[in-house]
């Protein structure tokens, strides 16, 4: 069922979505100042293009230690980030949900791009990762089959 949805996503603009946050890591990347979002761009493109089966998570609560972009620095880069791109980039993807949510069919695309909404927040300090490892971390519960 993965596969499909995410093959019914990448058809269905899953592509798109992924261009444009390569689009934006790379403008960021050329700017020299915005290499730790152009990381943060490229990882969100990962997941854009096939975000069923995976989960974006604290790399702090998934490594188990802090690093430079889970700590003061990435707060304040996710500060930067938030007032310069975030926020917009957050309204287009709840649009799209909100659009998406209308049909039945569109419910589990519109839950994507809320997802996406969020990552794409604060993205610094965030990590993506099959959903089989997020079951793993500590404090996750699972519900009994």
């Amino acid at each position: 069922m993965i596969f499909i949805l995410n093959l019914l996503w990448f058809v269905l603009g899953g592509w798109l979505a992924g261009l444009l946050w390569i689009l934006a890591g790379c403008i960021m990347a050329l700017t020299i100042v915005g290499i730790p979002w152009a990381r943060s761009c490229f990882m969100i493109a990962r997941y854009s293009f096939w975000p069923y089966g995976y989960d974006i998570v604290s790399r702090d609560k998934y490594y188990g230690r802090e690093d430079i972009g889970t700590g003061t620095l990435g707060t304040i880069g996710n500060v930067i980030w938030f007032v310069l791109a975030g926020w917009w980039l957050a309204l287009s993807h709840i649009s799209l949900a909100i659009g998406l949510a209308c049909s039945i069919i569109g419910i589990p695309f519109a839950w994507a791009h809320v997802k996406l909404a969020i990552a794409s927040l604060f993205p610094v300090g965030k990590t993506v990762v099959p959903i089989e490892d997020v079951q793993l971390l500590p404090g996750t519960h699972v519900a009994a089959k």
